[in-house]
């Protein structure tokens, strides 16, 4: 994980100075890396644990992974409204509080032996119902924090902070089921999501909340406003479908990837880890290219590229064998390719709905692209877990992989492939988020 140091070296490139002057920016920084982290380890110890300690099946790792997506499918919706009238700093302070209290009990119970699979599905959907409150939240700080002019490069140093984590969280994760225990493993996930609440609640500028109109719609309302919103914008239709078709298709190869390393290819927990941290430097490098290839190539470019590199190249893995002495540095270049084109994606993709999104609505918009784009992923773990049975592992994950070329094909046929080097005007400047809105805008 890229030290505070050398983040300020490189803010003259990725993070203005003026931006990184900010105190409160910086103590978000470092929350967003420290949650990031813990997400990313839990994300390999909880699937890791279930297949080299309870020998999880493909179809029993398919429904773990599906109940901790769940939440995303449940709740995005109802976060998005009511985040959009609350301050984020207090909701992400009593987000990763909880995360720190769920973990804490879980490696509590691990060292009393009461750990079991059941255990671990109720861990997976508490973490991940919190997840969903933190994701929404950081992306409306960051629009409350800064100038619209410096959307992108906060967005830049934030991602950058968890490419930091994708590098680190992975390979602690692998090597602590694979050297420790599942027990000290979600320990160290709690430390981590401690750190961040307690960087998070230093920040001390007075947030501004958008003032609701004196009858505000509430509940369902304000809901049907953000779906509504969201569906009225060319360029977010076309990042909701385009989410969706990546995530359930990378749901679905993610799971057959967790059973093929390391029963196909019979590589070690932290050979995994490894394996799957290799996304990180090219997430981290992703994330200082995106401050500067949009405003050269234009960000359609940047992204139908981007996405057709990084989603393509997993098309490789199925093609590997375990007696080979390419394998593991072949993996690792898959991984640096895949957070490379990924992280490029994320970016723009990000700046692009702050941008043309109201202050009012940034929680709803963000919320509602989560709920289209995420909520398919229990649908898609649980697909992968099918194939991987039913047709075998090499054969469901080169199908997956596939699948996941469908992103950058929705992409390349919408609005966001003719996007230049600007960023669009938010709504608010084309006459309100209930006033006439050209959905081609972009």
């Amino acid at each position: 994980m890229p030290s505070a140091s050398s983040a300020v070296s490189d803010s003259g490139r990725s993070v203005p100075p003026s931006l990184w002057r900010n105190a409160d920016f910086r103590r978000l920084w470092v929350g967003q890396t420290a949650s990031q982290l813990g997400e990313h380890t839990s994300l390999v110890v909880l699937p890791l644990f279930a297949v080299l300690t309870f020998d999880a099946s493909a179809g029993e790792l398919g429904v773990l992974r599906a109940v901790g997506q769940a939440p995303i499918l449940l709740l995005s919706l109802f976060v998005g409204a009511w985040v959009d009238g609350w301050r984020t700093r207090t909701t992400m302070v009593l987000t990763d509080a909880g995360r720190a209290l769920v973990l804490g009990a879980a490696a509590a119970a691990g060292l009393s032996g009461r750990l079991g699979l059941p255990a671990l599905l109720a861990l997976a959907f508490a973490v991940g119902a919190l997840s969903v409150f933190f994701d929404v939240a950081y992306q409306v700080s960051l629009v409350r924090l800064v100038e619209r002019d410096q959307l992108v490069r906060g967005n830049s140093a934030l991602e950058g902070s968890r490419s930091a984590a994708q590098i680190g969280g992975p390979a602690v994760g692998g090597a602590l089921v694979s050297l420790l225990s599942a027990p000290v493993a979600a320990a160290s996930n709690a430390l981590f999501f401690a750190l961040s609440c307690v960087s998070i609640r230093r920040m001390r500028r007075a947030e501004s909340i958008p003032e609701r109109p004196e009858h505000a719609p509430r509940g369902w309302r304000r809901i049907r406003e953000g779906l509504r919103f969201v569906a009225g914008d060319a360029a977010l239709r076309a990042v909701c479908v385009a989410s969706a078709a990546f995530q359930f298709s990378f749901a679905a190869m993610m799971t057959v990837y967790l059973l093929f390393l390391p029963r196909e290819l019979h590589l070690s927990g932290t050979v995994v880890g490894l394996a799957l941290a290799a996304a990180g430097p090219g997430a981290l490098l992703g994330s200082l290219l995106a401050a500067r290839l949009p405003g050269r190539f234009g960000y359609g470019v940047v992204l139908v590229c981007a996405a057709a590199l990084g989603d393509g190249v997993f098309l490789c893995v199925p093609a590997l064998h375990a007696s080979s002495a390419l394998t593991v540095p072949a993996l690792l270049a898959v991984g640096f390719v895949f957070g490379l084109g990924g992280q490029l994606v994320n970016v723009a993709v990000m700046a692009v709905r702050q941008a043309v999104t109201p202050d009012g609505m940034q929680g709803r918009a963000a919320a509602t692209i989560t709920f289209v784009g995420m909520g398919v992923t229990p649908l898609g773990s649980l697909l992968g877990g099918v194939l991987a049975q039913e047709w075998g592992l090499r054969t469901g994950l080169l199908v997956t992989a596939a699948g996941m070329l469908l992103s950058p094909a929705v992409m390349a046929l919408s609005p966001l492939a003719r996007l230049g080097r600007h960023l669009p005007a938010s709504h608010d400047a084309l006459g309100g988020v209930d006033g006439p809105q050209d959905p081609t805008h972009v």
